[in-house]
């Protein structure tokens, strides 16, 4: 009987967390500039809020990132990495502009690039969307670090953290949603860990 008890407990604490982290509505948008293929590496930003929190929930975002860079070829870099990132979590609920845009993996299919000498009428353009984003929002953003501009945003709203280790759990299920849509591999790195 004691050794169900903490097997039970610890049962309710991810039940719990599943519930509290499925009610979220993941998305994500990016840059047309975006080139993907060629990022290989990351760093994150040092700022204000959860990403410059050293406590258990800023640390525990910071390593379910790391976790899936890695697991999708990525290498940390402190000097001149090829992408920032960075991450926020709001509050409340928010206005959010998304874009209305093609699949993000079948956009990455294409290798189609657009940079300043893309003719106008080539160009793909915006489809705005007002969103808003219910009570808790997990912001991830991945800022290319040679043009200083974002290229992609995930983010889960409705995400509600309780205090204690069920809420780094639900976190770290929010940043795993998040990066189930960015569906990229650094270039070569599938076939080289396939060998």
């Amino acid at each position: 009987m004691k050794s169900f008890l903490p097997f039970l407990a610890g049962c309710t604490l991810v039940l719990s967390g599943c519930l509290a982290s499925r009610e979220a509505r993941v998305e994500s948008d990016y840059s047309f500039a975006g080139q993907f293929r060629r990022y290989r590496t990351y760093e994150f930003i040092n700022g204000e809020g959860l990403a410059s929190d050293t406590s258990h929930l800023g640390e525990a975002v910071r390593d379910a990132i790391r976790t899936r860079m890695k697991v999708q070829g990525y290498k940390p870099a402190r000097r001149r990495p090829d992408l920032l990132v960075n991450f926020r979590l709001f509050e409340g609920d928010m206005r959010f502009r998304g874009y209305q845009q093609p699949d993000f993996t079948r956009w990455i299919k294409t290798g189609y690039v657009e940079d300043e000498e893309t003719p106008t009428d080539q160009r793909q353009g915006y489809s705005p969307v007002r969103m808003l984003l219910s009570e808790g929002t997990l912001l991830v953003t991945l800022i290319d670090n040679q043009t200083n501009r974002a290229v992609w945003n995930g983010y889960a709203s409705g995400v509600s953290v309780p205090p204690g280790p069920q809420g780094e759990v639900v976190l770290r299920r929010s940043v795993r949603s998040i990066f189930d849509q960015y569906h990229v591999f650094t270039e070569g790195y599938l076939q080289s860990n396939g060998e």
